[in-house]
């Protein structure tokens, strides 16, 4: 693993950092294939947009390239992790009048999957654990992901690849770490994150690329019963792409005819 901070390669940073005491920061994943970032530029917009939503002024476009660049020059195929927290700081909540924001940089090896994930699909969950309302954060990937960790303690079973998330109102949000797409009647349907969530690179690609083939994606609440009742249900994120959800407890699907679309639209790396 290689670490930059602030652009130096160590792997420490202030025990007085905001990011460690309050997670006060954000962070994007990203996948290197052949040394080339994929989706640098839809990373980077996500990035500049989640800092500017909770006030913290977003790394240079220019520093970040050249970081980024450095690391999957090193590592062809890897991860990419990138940290922005808002500095150090004093004790206490107010930040600081003049914060300096830390930015990280770390690599971790691309994650192995089970073949059969891609060939068949996957078995999930649903979490006990519901998302709490705060639309000032929705669709931000901030360093507070408590709700995310305490999910996936929820189950040890390798046959379960992941875990489906709903909000107070028993609306599934997502999963614990992908977004989610439902087939239903023949639309494409992906779920409201104005109250919480996070709004991943991938759903923002598919929303885009069902537009340029005529095929709007429609932004709901979707309920449980609904999700149950759905003909396909599809997961997507930057470190595995998508996968088909085959079986929830007794529920289960056939192979649905969306999933090969989907993968089409998320190997175009424009």
């Amino acid at each position: 693993m290689a670490v930059l901070v602030n652009g130096v390669k160590h792997d420490e940073i202030s025990v007085h950092d905001r990011g460690l005491a309050y997670g006060d920061g954000v962070f994007r994943t990203l996948r290197v294939e052949s040394g080339t970032a994929q989706c640098w530029d839809w990373h980077f917009r996500k990035l500049h947009d989640d800092c500017t939503a909770i006030g913290i002024i977003c790394p240079d476009r220019i520093v970040l390239d050249a970081e980024v660049a450095e690391l999957a020059g090193d590592h062809r195929d890897t991860l990419i992790k990138i940290i922005v927290t808002r500095g150090t700081g004093e004790r206490g909540y107010a930040p600081p009048r003049n914060p300096g924001a830390t930015r990280i940089l770390l690599t971790a090896p691309l994650p192995v999957y089970p073949e059969r994930n891609y060939d068949f699909g996957i078995c999930a969950r649903i979490c006990s654990l519901r998302l709490a309302f705060q639309p000032r954060l929705a669709g931000i990937k901030h360093l507070n992901r408590l709700e995310n960790v305490l999910a996936r303690a929820e189950w040890d079973d390798a046959e379960i690849a992941e875990g489906l998330l709903q909000d107070a109102d028993g609306n599934v949000v997502g999963a614990t770490m992908s977004n989610l797409l439902m087939v239903e009647q023949g639309a494409l349907i992906t779920p409201d994150l104005t109250r919480c969530g996070v709004a991943g690179v991938q759903r923002a690609r598919v929303i885009q690329a069902a537009a340029q083939h005529h095929m709007p994606v429609k932004v709901e609440s979707i309920a449980l019963d609904r999700m149950l009742r759905a003909d396909e249900l599809i997961l997507i994120n930057s470190g595995f792409g998508a996968w088909q959800i085959r079986r929830i407890g007794e529920v289960r699907w056939r192979s649905g005819g969306y999933i090969g679309t989907i993968r089409r639209w998320l190997s175009d790396q424009g």
